[in-house]
């Protein structure tokens, strides 16, 4: 009991502390650390590929699922302590991060209780972060799979490289991209604790509007990659770039 008492304090205390009185520093710290983990793979990643391709890909894009949920959280961080501070229940930071837990916790007439308290910083949640990392490791391999299987199926020469290209991102964007968005919320959905209703309910609220969505952002993406990209590179390239769109999607996630 004492333990968990004095990690739920030292949460607290770390939780209150920001940069400027804007940017977490939990959140920042940790950014800090994905990023320095990325630095140190990309300096060799040539090496790291020739002696493991894939585990260097599944290690590639947790980081990178890692840096994009911790961005995710920084931004819903930022917001909500933006939307707090006009009628806010104070300056204190480690009060109202209290306040937020005992909110959290009371099951019934929370707003009655704590009005607005859902609008408060919320803990980092390594939890989700560990989800995500998990979720860029494990689906690494099927993505590096398929890069490999488009390159195979339409070869790019040096005669014609504008038609194969385009060919891969159709095929890409018309197989691959709805169901690896389906995949993503069904995987999140029940890793979160989500039974069939749950799932049913997220793709039905979530799926169209982020499948709308991707088909602004990745044609254009995939069509540099498919184009200008070597094989090795082609997940990274994109894993790097979908750094925002992960992001978008750990907040369409997690929004209610």
């Amino acid at each position: 009991m004492s333990w968990e008492l004095s990690r739920r304090r030292l949460s607290r205390t770390v939780n209150s502390k920001y940069i400027f009185g804007r940017v977490p520093l939990l959140h920042t710290v940790i950014f800090l650390i994905e990023m320095a983990l990325a630095a140190r793979l990309t300096a060799r990643f040539n090496t790291y590929y020739e002696e493991r391709p894939l585990m260097t890909m599944m290690v590639t894009n947790a980081i990178l699922a890692g840096i994009a949920d911790t961005v995710a959280q920084s931004i819903t961080a930022v917001r909500q302590r933006a939307l707090r501070k006009p009628g806010g229940v104070g300056k204190d930071d480690a009060f109202a991060i209290e306040i937020h837990e005992l909110d959290r916790k009371n099951p019934l007439l929370g707003r009655d209780l704590i009005p607005d308290s859902k609008a408060l910083p919320p803990p980092f949640d390594f939890e989700r972060l560990t989800r995500f990392v998990a979720y860029g490791f494990c689906i690494a391999p099927l993505q590096f799979r398929w890069f490999k299987f488009l390159s195979s199926a339409f070869p790019v020469t040096k005669t014609s490289a504008l038609g194969p290209a385009m060919k891969r991102v159709v095929f890409d964007q018309l197989v691959y991209a709805p169901f690896s968005i389906g995949l993503f919320f069904v995987t999140m959905t029940v890793a979160e604790g989500g039974g069939r209703r749950a799932v049913t309910n997220k793709l039905r609220d979530m799926y169209v509007p982020t499948l709308k969505a991707n088909y602004v952002v990745w044609p254009a993406v995939q069509i540099v990659n498919f184009r200008l990209m070597p094989v090795m590179f082609q997940l990274p390239f994109v894993s790097t770039i979908g750094i925002a769109w992960t992001a978008y999607l750990s907040l369409t996630n997690a929004s209610d």
